[in-house]
């Protein structure tokens, strides 16, 4: 065969012809593949049921799927190789069709709104490097066959609504290097096939629920800079592979289980963590020195762990921003313990400083001034710390927030914190500072939040705090403040969370200006010296949820325009001469769950409705002349009008016989008059209640059945305590007779009768009457009659006998609100008499027999036999001529400096009551056996604090613990640590050197944050 020769021009025309061919065939594939392309994006369209943004309207024939908003294609085969639509606001679902784009290499769609499950088609496309899927709302389980996606380099779940374990068939994906699923509800363990993950430099798990232990195999990837599982379940110590990361910068632990203590080397071989979190955990020991060369170290978060000891020295921390090391056991109460913030001076970026919350003593360095000038916080509240405050702390011209209360600071307030202009949170409270509020303050024109509470602040509010325009919250409780209340801060419209002044000695009157607060939640001005009529301009305040004026000397009715407090749920207005009768529209506050009216002189009707349906949210007691209202008020029942006209007419008719008879009745009551001189009590002063009828040695005589030893409540040095009932009245009464033979008893029984004529407090042992007169047999008699305690004394229920171990037929056992109450009460009484009497009270014997329980279990401080006044009272000489009788008190209440002979004074109540606080909550007396050898209740119990507070505690709240939470509840924290708050006022207390004791004030100030901080976790349901 002969070959085939083809001309140039015939070879030619042959190619050409086959080029044609060859494109025809090659574009028929290529519309194909991309058919394939535009059909998919169509179908991810049609899974969108919203687009805010309309990005998704130039998805349409009229341009090539290529030019489509958020869709890239690769320049050679005209294929999705992108698809980016982050934060579009998109709503709607993936569609599973997603998996037809065979070239698609990277899938942005964070922040979006994408729901239901993740399709496992994605395990289709075999080019894909990254997935980006974060801040959806997906649900389901991650599908494990994204693991065939063998390219992926970025793999990014996070913040959406996943569930399941995390499937270890991704740990297949060899060239990971950021792996992130944090913030689901994954659960199972950290996952250790992590360590295949060789390439991995960022592992994101944050917010989830995984549980285990950290993974050993971590130590492999050496790759890995970015770590954090916060706010997880992770339990166990941290491996020592960790310390194999040499590239790792960021480690973030927060909020799990972690035990143990951190690594001595960690600064050694981590040298490059610029963020370390370890905040929250069960960590324990000390802090490594070795942390200092982490010169890089931006955040170190310790906080709320059990760190112990010293604070190293952090000089080398050059780039540190934030120490946060609140909650810990850190210090020791020494004067070195602050030292170590002398060397963060050389923290020049340092913008946060918190150590709350721990045992830090001594006092602050003047070197705080000294700490760079970026500085914006600075917490040290909560610790040990005394001293003054130092006036450097003004040089820190950018702080922000300033804590530093709940320590023993002492001094004055320095003048140069009004150089800290942009402070908007200053806590002082709690301290032991004195003297008068620097009118600098005014200064600070950015002031939010100022708290200054529980000190010893006295002279008058100063003006300029009027000038912080920005003002919210303002607390000068429990001090010493006198002197008006300055309208301009009345009328300071930017408060609108609290205005708390009470528990001072503040005088004059209300000021209308009260009105421009219109805005305020919390208005409390209770336990002062206000007098006048409660203003009209109150009415103004309609933002008012609680408003507490009670302790004054409020005079005149109720305003109506308070009926525009309908948002009101708590309204005190006790301990007043408020009168006239209880406005009806109370009864229309459908929000206001505590009501009090108590010891007014308030007359008429009580209402039936609202509120007044709530007999324990109610309280109208000491208002003799109300009547009517539910049964449980125990009120008597109204005249009728219709009666009392009878009455008057039946007065007329028998005027007559009544003349007739009025000579006879004359002469009678003369013989009558001169036998009952000889017998009935003399007259007491203003302060016993009307209610009770005069008696005499024979009405008591009757009413304790001869002083039978039946009606032995109790007996003391100076007398014998029985119960007694009034034959016409039925009323119950405790009958305190002294006995005059014993020495000192007729002087005892003039202070008490002198100490209670004028006081009154709902947690002061109210007395009724005196009798002073003779017996039968010629012999003087004085007793004292009170309102009898239904509930004995408070010595009865922590020491119970064998005949008083149960109480109606229930063991006697004190829970642990009930104690919390008591000893709130307790010290509300002495606060009371320490500062808000016109003549200060000593009562000089605070013991568990004096403190008597009513039947609501409210406790009443009582026998005032031993009292003192303190200033220039006409009873003083009398009362130091008593003091010098002999040792004033009760052997192991009584303070120390007593027996050397010293002068009775507030803080030698407060350390009666420190010593009666540790034996509420141990239930051990200061006498008891176990105290020998110089080892005291207050040493015995400051020993144990804190890790062992549980072993000294009283066993039937520790039972009740149990038996209410159940050995696993994490609630047993909140209960513990509220153990260690009382344990540490009750020690702080019964501090031997009388000026290291705590004041009153901040004790009464500490117990109601107690009790808040049941409340808030709810524990307090489970315990009532």
């Amino acid at each position: 065969m002969k070959p085939v020769s083809l001309s140039f021009a015939e070879f030619g025309s042959c190619h050409l012809l086959l080029g044609i061919a060859l494109a025809l065939c090659f574009n028929r594939v290529s519309c194909t593949t991309n058919e394939t392309d535009r059909l998919a994006l169509l179908a991810f369209k049609a899974g969108i049921s919203e687009d805010p943004f309309g990005v998704l309207s130039s998805w349409n024939d009229s341009i090539g799927f290529c030019q489509w908003y958020g869709v890239t294609c690769g320049r050679r085969h005209q294929r999705v190789t992108v698809l980016d639509l982050e934060s579009q606001g998109l709503l709607g679902s993936i569609s599973p069709h997603i998996g037809n784009l065979s070239f698609l290499g990277e899938m942005w769609l964070q922040n979006n709104s994408f729901n239901q499950e993740i399709p496992p088609q994605l395990g289709q496309l075999r080019r894909l490097h990254i997935l980006q899927l974060t801040s959806n709302s997906l649900v389901g389980e991650i599908p494990k066959n994204i693991s065939s996606c063998s390219d992926l380099v970025l793999l990014w779940l996070g913040k959406n609504e996943l569930t399941g374990e995390i499937p270890r068939e991704l740990g297949s994906l060899l060239k990971l290097l950021q792996f992130a699923l944090h913030g689901n509800n994954l659960t199972g363990s950290m996952p250790s096939f992590i360590g295949n993950l060789s390439s991995l430099e960022v592992l994101f798990l944050t917010e989830n629920n995984l549980s285990g232990s950290i993974p050993q195999v971590l130590g492999r990837l050496k790759k890995l800079q970015f770590i954090a599982f916060a706010t997880n379940g992770v339990s166990g110590t941290i491996p020592s592979s960790l310390l194999n990361l040499s590239s790792l910068t960021q480690f973030d632990a927060a909020y799990n289980e972690i035990q143990g203590t951190l690594p001595a080397s960690i600064g050694l071989q981590l040298p490059d963590l610029v963020f370390f979190s370890v905040f929250w955990n069960q960590l324990q020991g000390p802090i490594p020195p070795s942390i200092s060369n982490c010169t890089k170290l931006n955040t170190l978060q310790l906080g709320k762990n059990r760190f112990s000891g010293k604070v190293p020295s952090l000089e080398n921390l050059y780039n540190l921003s934030l120490l946060q090391i609140v909650g810990n056991r850190l210090g020791g109460g020494e004067t070195e313990d602050l030292n170590f913030l002398c060397s963060l001076t050389n923290s020049s970026k340092l913008r946060y400083v918190v150590i709350a919350t721990n045992k830090f003593g001594g006092v602050l360095p003047t070197c705080v001034g000294n700490l760079s000038i970026t500085l914006t916080t600075f917490d040290v509240n909560e610790n040990q710390i005394s001293g003054k405050i130092p006036e450097e702390i003004g040089n820190v011209v950018n702080l922000e927030v300033l804590y530093m209360n709940l320590n023993k600071l002492s001094g004055v307030i320095p003048s140069k914190l009004g150089n800290l202009r942009n402070l908007s949170k200053l806590d002082l409270s709690d301290n032991n500072l004195g003297g008068t509020i620097p009118s600098s303050l005014g200064n600070l024109s950015k002031l939010i939040d100022l708290f200054l509470a529980g000190n010893n602040f006295h002279g008058q509010i100063p003006l300029p705090l009027s000038n912080c325009l920005s003002l919210n919250l303002l607390d000068l409780s429990n001090n010493n403040l006198n002197g008006a209340i300055p309208p301009q801060l009345m009328g300071l419209s930017s408060l609108t969370i609290i205005l708390d002044l009470s528990q001072n000695h503040l005088t004059g009157v209300l000021p209308l200006e009260v009105g421009n607060l219109r805005t305020l939640t919390a208005l409390d001005i209770s336990n002062n010296l206000l007098v006048g009529e409660i203003p009209s301009s109150l009415g103004d305040c309609t933002s008012l949820t609680s408003l507490r004026m009670g302790g004054n000397f409020f005079h005149g009715l109720i305003p109506p325009s308070i009926i525009s407090l309908g948002g009101i749920e708590e309204l005190d207005l006790s301990c007043n001469n408020l009168s006239g009768q209880i406005p009806e529209f109370l009864t229309v506050f459908r929000s206001l769950k505590l009501l009090n009216l108590s010891y007014n002189n308030f007359e008429g009707v009580l209402p039936h409705e609202g509120v007044f349906r709530n007999a324990t949210g109610t309280s109208i007691i000491g208002n003799n002349k109300l009547c009517g209202g539910l049964p449980e008020f125990h009120l008597p029942n109204c005249i009728s009008k219709s009666f009392k006209s009878r009455k008057i007419n039946l007065v007329i008719l028998s005027t007559s016989v009544i003349l007739g008879v009025l000579g006879i009745a004359l002469i009678l009551a003369s013989v009558y008059l001169c036998w009952l001189k000889k017998t009935v009590m003399e007259p007491v002063s203003s302060s016993r209640d009307d209610s009770c009828p005069n008696v005499s040695y024979g009405t008591l005589l009757k009413a304790t059945d001869g002083f039978s030893s039946t009606n032995l409540i109790g007996a003391g040095s100076f007398g014998s305590v029985y119960r007694g009932v009034f034959e016409v009245s039925g009323t119950t009464v405790a009958v305190k007779v002294l006995h005059l033979v014993c020495h000192g008893a007729l002087k005892s029984f003039n202070v008490e009768c002198e100490a209670l004529k004028n006081i009154r407090h709902r947690n002061l042992l109210k007395i009724l009457t005196v009798c002073s007169s003779s017996d039968y047999q010629g012999n003087d008699f004085k007793a004292l009659i009170y309102e009898f305690m239904d509930n004995g004394s408070l010595e009865q229920w922590l020491h119970p006998s064998a005949t008083s171990s149960h109480h109606n037929g229930v063991p006697r056992k004190l829970n642990f609100i009930q104690r919390i109450n008591i000893a709130i009460g307790v010290a509300s009484a002495l606060d009371y008499l320490h500062y808000q009497c016109h003549i200060p009270i000593i009562h000089c014997d605070l013991k568990p027999s004096n403190i008597l329980l009513d039947s609501e279990m409210v406790a009443h401080v009582g026998d005032f036999g031993l009292a003192k006044f303190l200033f220039g009272s006409s009873f003083d000489t009398t009362t130091n001529q008593l003091s010098s009788v002999g040792f004033r008190g009760t052997i192991g209440y009584a303070p120390p400096e007593y027996a050397m002979g010293c002068k009775v004074s507030r803080e030698g109540d407060v350390y009666s009551y420190g010593i009666l606080l540790l034996e509420m909550f141990t239930r051990l007396s200061p006498t008891d056996d176990t105290f020998r050898d110089n080892w005291t209740l207050h040493s015995f119990v400051a020993k144990a604090l804190p890790e062992r507070v549980l072993e000294i505690t009283d066993s039937a709240l520790l039972q009740e613990r149990e038996s209410l939470l159940g050995p696993c509840n994490p609630q047993h924290d909140i209960f513990q640590e509220c153990l260690v708050m009382i344990y540490n006022i009750g020690v702080d207390c019964s501090n031997e050197v009388p000026g290291r004791r705590m004041s009153i004030s901040g004790v009464t100030n500490q117990l109601h944050r107690i009790r808040e901080k049941l409340f808030a976790s709810g524990l307090h349901r489970q315990i009532d």
